[in-house]
């Protein structure tokens, strides 16, 4: 029996709350180590993937899937952990997935990939509720931490653990302007995220770095 894109994504994602922790409370921040980081600014990750609006469009290199996402998630439960990224003064690195990102993930579990950043959206939204999407959020937020790149570049085999509880590793190849950097999570199954896009709202307590693949908080087939 042929299985409908939206049966495939259910039996996949169905498995992300259960293998959650029962607590997602945010790890309290931690002291700036530097003058420099003492001095930081409180623009939040939320206002900068609010900068170019909130709609749709063909650019599959930004963050519209994410922050639609982001949103949904704080209509529901406006006191989720996830409000953290609009708490501009809390230290937070969140590794932020691009539009492609999310689309990848549809393709991968589905077979086949939507056409535009709306039907991506609309294909998670139909099949992964609200807890779902908030946990796959939060796996990709370490709280109380500011990562610049500098300390992610000097980080190859650390291990981070998230606002959901789990753990990923940075794993950093290559030296040089050939250095690349991936994020290894808790999927064996498919191709780890790389780090395309560094230091995303730098001079902040809040920073971000885009990847190209959404990190998985269970293995997914």
């Amino acid at each position: 029996m042929k299985r409908t894109v939206s049966t495939t994504l259910k039996l996949a994602l169905s498995g992300v709350v259960t293998a959650a922790l029962a607590s997602t409370a945010v790890m309290p921040a931690a002291h700036a180590d530097t003058a420099t980081e003492r001095k930081a600014g409180n623009k939040s990750l939320a206002k900068v993937l609010a900068a170019d609006g909130t709609k749709f469009d063909k650019n599959w290199k930004d963050f519209d899937i994410l922050e639609k996402g982001v949103l949904a998630v704080l209509d529901a439960k406006p006191h989720s952990p996830v409000a953290l990224l609009t708490q501009g003064g809390k230290r937070a690195t969140a590794f932020l997935p691009t539009d492609a990102a999310f689309r990848a993930l549809v393709k991968d579990i589905a077979g086949s990939a939507p056409k535009t950043e709306r039907a991506t959206f609309n294909a998670l939204a139909s099949v992964a509720d609200v807890d779902t999407l908030e946990a796959v959020l939060l796996y990709h937020v370490v709280a109380g931490k500011t990562l610049t790149s500098k300390k992610v570049l000097a980080s190859d085999g650390a291990k981070v653990t998230t606002a959901l509880g789990g753990t990923i590793k940075i794993d950093v190849r290559g030296k040089g302007k050939k250095t690349k950097v991936f994020l290894v999570d808790l999927d064996k199954s498919d191709a780890n995220p790389q780090v395309v896009q560094l230091d995303i709202n730098k001079g902040n307590k809040q920073i971000g770095h885009g990847i190209n693949r959404v990190l998985r908080p269970i293995d997914l087939p």
